[in-house]
Protein backbone atom coordinates (compact mmCIF):
# COMPACT_ATOMS: atom_id res chain seq x y z
CA UNK A 1 0.00 0.00 0.00
CA UNK A 2 2.71 2.47 0.91
CA UNK A 3 4.99 1.64 -2.15
CA UNK A 4 6.32 3.53 -4.64
CA UNK A 5 4.39 3.15 -7.60
CA UNK A 6 6.96 0.43 -9.19
CA UNK A 7 5.15 -2.12 -11.42
CA UNK A 8 6.19 -5.42 -13.23
CA UNK A 9 3.32 -6.50 -15.30
CA UNK A 10 3.23 -9.52 -17.40
CA UNK A 11 -0.77 -10.90 -18.43
CA UNK A 12 -0.36 -11.70 -22.49
CA UNK A 13 -2.43 -8.71 -22.74
CA UNK A 14 -0.73 -5.42 -23.38
CA UNK A 15 -3.25 -3.03 -23.06
CA UNK A 16 -4.44 -4.79 -20.12
CA UNK A 17 -0.95 -4.70 -18.77
CA UNK A 18 -1.05 -0.97 -19.30
CA UNK A 19 -4.46 0.04 -17.22
CA UNK A 20 -2.53 -2.72 -14.45
CA UNK A 21 0.35 0.17 -14.39
CA UNK A 22 -1.78 2.77 -13.77
CA UNK A 23 -3.25 1.26 -10.92
CA UNK A 24 0.26 0.75 -9.52
CA UNK A 25 1.92 3.83 -10.63
CA UNK A 26 -1.04 6.28 -9.81
CA UNK A 27 -1.96 4.39 -6.81
CA UNK A 28 1.81 4.40 -5.22
CA UNK A 29 1.16 0.17 -5.13
CA UNK A 30 4.27 -1.74 -5.57
CA UNK A 31 2.61 -4.00 -8.20
CA UNK A 32 3.88 -7.63 -9.40
CA UNK A 33 1.38 -9.35 -11.46
CA UNK A 34 2.69 -12.52 -13.49
CA UNK A 35 -0.52 -14.33 -15.10
CA UNK A 36 -0.50 -16.86 -17.58
CA UNK A 37 -4.23 -18.21 -18.96
CA UNK A 38 -6.01 -19.33 -22.04
CA UNK A 39 -5.45 -16.56 -24.39
CA UNK A 40 -5.53 -19.12 -26.91
CA UNK A 41 -9.31 -19.26 -26.30
CA UNK A 42 -10.40 -15.49 -25.04
CA UNK A 43 -8.67 -12.85 -22.72
CA UNK A 44 -11.90 -13.08 -20.53
CA UNK A 45 -10.57 -15.54 -17.83
CA UNK A 46 -7.24 -13.81 -17.56
CA UNK A 47 -8.20 -10.75 -16.96
CA UNK A 48 -10.80 -11.32 -14.70
CA UNK A 49 -8.48 -13.98 -12.44
CA UNK A 50 -6.41 -11.02 -11.88
CA UNK A 51 -8.80 -8.71 -11.50
CA UNK A 52 -10.33 -11.27 -8.28
CA UNK A 53 -6.89 -11.52 -7.08
CA UNK A 54 -5.55 -8.10 -7.18
CA UNK A 55 -9.27 -7.39 -5.38
CA UNK A 56 -8.06 -10.32 -2.85
CA UNK A 57 -4.25 -9.05 -2.57
CA UNK A 58 -5.70 -5.55 -2.02
CA UNK A 59 -7.87 -6.76 0.83
CA UNK A 60 -5.57 -8.73 2.92
CA UNK A 61 -3.61 -5.75 2.58
CA UNK A 62 -5.73 -3.51 4.41
CA UNK A 63 -5.76 -5.91 7.13
CA UNK A 64 -8.38 -4.21 9.89
CA UNK A 65 -8.33 -0.49 7.96
CA UNK A 66 -7.01 0.79 11.16
CA UNK A 67 -6.00 4.64 10.94
CA UNK A 68 -7.05 4.28 7.23
CA UNK A 69 -8.74 7.40 5.49
CA UNK A 70 -11.23 4.96 4.12
CA UNK A 71 -13.43 7.14 1.59
CA UNK A 72 -12.11 9.39 -1.06
CA UNK A 73 -13.37 10.97 -4.73
CA UNK A 74 -12.62 12.67 -7.29
CA UNK A 75 -12.96 13.58 -10.95
CA UNK A 76 -10.04 12.65 -13.82
CA UNK A 77 -9.54 13.56 -16.82
CA UNK A 78 -7.60 11.58 -19.34
CA UNK A 79 -7.62 14.34 -22.63
CA UNK A 80 -11.15 14.33 -23.64
CA UNK A 81 -12.37 11.88 -21.04
CA UNK A 82 -13.71 12.92 -18.01
CA UNK A 83 -14.35 10.10 -15.22
CA UNK A 84 -15.66 10.65 -11.76
CA UNK A 85 -15.15 8.47 -8.96
CA UNK A 86 -16.39 7.82 -5.13
CA UNK A 87 -15.11 4.56 -2.79
CA UNK A 88 -15.49 3.49 0.24
CA UNK A 89 -13.21 0.57 1.88
CA UNK A 90 -16.47 -0.50 3.83
CA UNK A 91 -16.05 -4.02 3.44
CA UNK A 92 -19.46 -4.06 1.64
CA UNK A 93 -19.18 -4.39 -2.33
CA UNK A 94 -21.28 -2.48 -4.37
CA UNK A 95 -20.54 -1.45 -7.72
CA UNK A 96 -22.75 1.20 -9.14
CA UNK A 97 -20.82 1.32 -13.23
CA UNK A 98 -22.00 4.32 -15.63
CA UNK A 99 -19.35 4.34 -18.10
CA UNK A 100 -20.87 3.91 -21.65
CA UNK A 101 -18.56 2.38 -24.01
CA UNK A 102 -17.85 4.78 -27.64
CA UNK A 103 -17.96 2.08 -30.14
CA UNK A 104 -15.04 0.73 -30.35
CA UNK A 105 -12.91 -1.97 -31.97
CA UNK A 106 -11.16 -4.14 -29.51
CA UNK A 107 -7.37 -2.67 -27.57
CA UNK A 108 -4.00 -4.87 -28.27
CA UNK A 109 -3.06 -8.03 -29.32
CA UNK A 110 -4.27 -10.09 -27.91
CA UNK A 111 -7.61 -7.90 -27.93
CA UNK A 112 -9.17 -6.37 -25.22
CA UNK A 113 -12.69 -6.23 -25.20
CA UNK A 114 -13.32 -2.68 -23.90
CA UNK A 115 -16.48 -4.34 -22.67
CA UNK A 116 -14.21 -5.96 -19.77
CA UNK A 117 -13.07 -2.97 -18.30
CA UNK A 118 -16.40 -2.79 -16.18
CA UNK A 119 -15.56 -6.40 -15.71
CA UNK A 120 -12.29 -5.79 -14.32
CA UNK A 121 -13.36 -3.06 -11.79
CA UNK A 122 -16.53 -4.83 -10.88
CA UNK A 123 -14.46 -8.01 -9.95
CA UNK A 124 -11.55 -5.87 -8.13
CA UNK A 125 -13.69 -4.11 -5.89
CA UNK A 126 -16.29 -6.83 -4.98
CA UNK A 127 -12.92 -9.59 -3.58
CA UNK A 128 -11.71 -6.26 -2.18
CA UNK A 129 -14.50 -5.55 -0.24
CA UNK A 130 -15.25 -1.58 -1.66
CA UNK A 131 -18.25 0.31 -2.36
CA UNK A 132 -17.22 2.04 -5.49
CA UNK A 133 -19.11 4.78 -8.06
CA UNK A 134 -17.88 5.37 -11.02
CA UNK A 135 -19.41 7.66 -13.76
CA UNK A 136 -18.11 9.08 -17.44
CA UNK A 137 -18.77 12.60 -17.55
CA UNK A 138 -17.80 12.91 -21.16
CA UNK A 139 -15.51 11.18 -23.48
CA UNK A 140 -15.25 10.00 -27.44
CA UNK A 141 -12.03 8.39 -27.85
CA UNK A 142 -12.52 4.42 -25.78
CA UNK A 143 -8.41 4.05 -25.09
CA UNK A 144 -8.92 7.67 -23.56
CA UNK A 145 -11.97 6.67 -21.08
CA UNK A 146 -10.94 3.38 -20.00
CA UNK A 147 -7.26 4.97 -18.86
CA UNK A 148 -9.34 7.53 -16.94
CA UNK A 149 -11.24 5.15 -14.92
CA UNK A 150 -8.29 3.30 -14.35
CA UNK A 151 -6.12 6.17 -13.32
CA UNK A 152 -9.20 7.63 -11.60
CA UNK A 153 -9.54 4.32 -9.39
CA UNK A 154 -5.85 4.22 -8.69
CA UNK A 155 -5.78 7.50 -7.26
CA UNK A 156 -9.20 7.63 -5.52
CA UNK A 157 -7.51 3.86 -3.86
CA UNK A 158 -4.36 6.32 -2.98
CA UNK A 159 -6.27 8.75 -1.14
CA UNK A 160 -8.47 6.22 0.89
CA UNK A 161 -5.70 3.90 1.73
CA UNK A 162 -3.93 7.02 3.26
CA UNK A 163 -3.41 6.75 7.18
CA UNK A 164 -4.85 9.62 8.96
CA UNK A 165 -5.44 7.88 12.20
CA UNK A 166 -3.77 5.59 13.58
CA UNK A 167 -5.53 5.10 17.05
CA UNK A 168 -8.87 3.36 15.46
CA UNK A 169 -10.86 2.27 12.91
CA UNK A 170 -12.93 4.81 10.79
CA UNK A 171 -16.28 3.25 11.72
CA UNK A 172 -18.74 4.08 14.29
CA UNK A 173 -19.14 0.60 14.50
CA UNK A 174 -15.71 -0.31 15.22
CA UNK A 175 -14.93 -2.21 12.34
CA UNK A 176 -14.89 -2.98 8.63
Amino acid sequence: MDGTGQTDISTGIPFYDHMLDQIGRHGGFDLSVKAEGDLHIDTHHTVEDVAITLGEVFAEALGDKAGVRRFASGRYPLDEALIDVALDLSGRPHVEWHVEMPESLALGSPAFDPQLAEHVVTSFATSAGITLHIEMVRGRNTHHVIEATFKGLARALRDAVRVEDAAGVPSTKGVL
